[in-house]
C-alpha cells in the first residue's frame, strides 16, 4: 500500500514537472514567431485551435453518452474559454512581445492575488495572515520586477497586457473550481474550442490583427521553419502540457499540484535564455523570487483558512493552472 502510494506520488510529481516544463516553452517559441513578424493574435489562435482539435476527440468520446451534460455546462465552458483561455493566452502572448518572457509570466501569476482580493471583497472574510503576507511579498516583488525606481523603465503597454493575462488566470481559478459533471479533458477541450472561436471572431471583425510572418524563425541562433515552432506550441506547450497537468493533478491533488506548477516560471526563464538569449536583470530575478515566495505564502494561507472553515462549507483551495 505504501509502495503503491509512493509510486503514485512519483508519477504525479514527474508528470507535473514535465507539464510545467512544457508550458514554460510557450513564451519563448511564441516570441520567436512574433519577432519573425507573426502577430500575437495569430500565434495564440493557432495554438489554442490546434490544441482544441487534439483534445476534443478524446473529451467528446468521454461524454458520448452524456451530451445533455455538455449542453447544460455550455455557459460555464464559454465563460472559461473567454476569460481563462482567450484573455489569459492573448494577454500573455501580447505581453511577451514587449517584455521579457519571465517578466510577463510573473505578472500573469499575480492572478492568484487577484482571486484572493476578489474573494475578500465579496465575502468580507479577512484573509489568513499568511495570505496577507503573500500579497505584500507579491506586490514588493512586482515593484522589483518592473524596476519602479526608474533604472529601467518598463513598457507600460506590455505591463497592461500582462495584467490582462493575470485577470484571465484569475478567471481560470474561479471557473475551474466550479462544480461540473464534465471530465477534465472534456472541459479543457471545450474551453479551448470556445476561446478559439472568440479569437477567430475578433480577427474576422478586424479587432484583433491576424498576421502571418516569415516562414523561418530564429530559435537558439538557428534558422527553423515557422511551422515547427507552431507545432511545438500546439503539441508540446498545449496538448501535452494539458494532458500531463491533468494526470499529475489527479495523482497529487490540487494543492500540491499548484505548488509544483510554480516551477513553470523557472522553466520559462530557462527556455527564454536558451531559445532567445533573454535573461532578466539581477533585480528582476530577485523580484521574481519574491513574487514566487508571495504566491507560495498565499497558497499556504488559503489552505490554512480552508481547513479552519471546513465547518461552514467554505472552500478556499485553488486548483492548479491549466492554461
Amino acid at each position: 500500500m505504501v509502495e503503491a502510494m509512493r509510486r503514485r506520488m512519483g508519477v504525479g510529481l514527474l508528470a507535473l514537472v514535465l507539464s510545467s516544463a512544457a508550458f514554460g516553452t510557450s513564451g519563448p517559441f511564441a516570441k520567436a514567431l512574433i519577432e519573425a513578424g507573426w502577430s500575437p493574435g495569430a500565434v495564440v489562435l493557432l495554438r489554442i485551435a490546434g490544441a482544441a482539435l487534439l483534445l476534443l476527440p478524446v473529451g467528446l468520446w468521454q461524454v458520448r453518452h452524456r451530451l445533455q451534460d455538455v449542453v447544460r455546462e455550455l455557459p460555464l465552458v464559454v465563460g472559461y474559454g473567454c476569460l481563462a483561455v482567450a484573455a489569459a493566452q492573448l494577454g500573455y502572448f501580447q505581453a511577451v512581445e514587449r517584455l521579457a518572457v519571465g517578466v510577463a509570466l510573473l505578472i500573469e501569476y499575480l492572478g492568484i492575488v487577484l482571486v484572493v482580493l476578489c474573494v475578500w471583497a465579496l465575502t468580507r472574510r479577512r484573509p489568513h495572515r499568511l495570505t496577507g503576507l503573500g500579497i505584500v511579498l507579491a506586490l514588493v516583488g512586482l515593484a522589483l520586477v518592473l524596476d519602479v525606481t526608474g533604472q529601467r523603465t518598463p513598457d507600460l503597454v506590455g505591463v497592461a497586457w500582462g495584467l490582462l493575462a493575470a485577470t484571465g488566470l484569475a478567471g481560470h481559478y474561479v471557473l475551474a473550481a466550479r462544480e461540473t459533471t464534465l471530465p477534465p479533458f472534456t472541459f479543457a477541450g471545450l474551453g479551448l474550442g470556445a476561446g478559439a472561436v472568440v479569437l477567430a471572431a475578433l480577427g474576422l471583425l478586424g479587432v484583433l490583427p491576424m498576421r502571418a510572418g516569415a516562414s523561418v524563425v530564429d530559435v537558439a541562433g538557428l534558422d527553423a521553419p515557422a511551422w515547427l515552432a507552431l507545432a511545438e506550441l500546439v503539441v508540446v506547450a498545449a496538448a501535452v502540457a494539458y494532458v500531463l497537468g491533468v494526470l499529475g493533478a489527479r495523482h497529487l491533488g490540487s494543492t500540491l499540484a499548484s505548488f509544483v506548477g510554480l516551477t513553470e516560471v523557472l522553466f520559462a526563464v530557462l527556455f527564454a535564455w536558451l531559445v532567445l538569449g533573454e535573461l532578466p536583470g539581477p533585480w528582476q530575478l530577485v523580484g521574481g523570487v519574491v513574487i514566487l515566495a508571495g504566491v507560495a505564502a498565499v497558497r499556504l494561507g488559503e489552505r490554512a483558512q480552508a481547513e479552519e472553515s471546513e465547518h461552514d462549507g467554505a472552500d478556499f483551495d485553488l486548483p492548479s493552472p491549466v492554461a
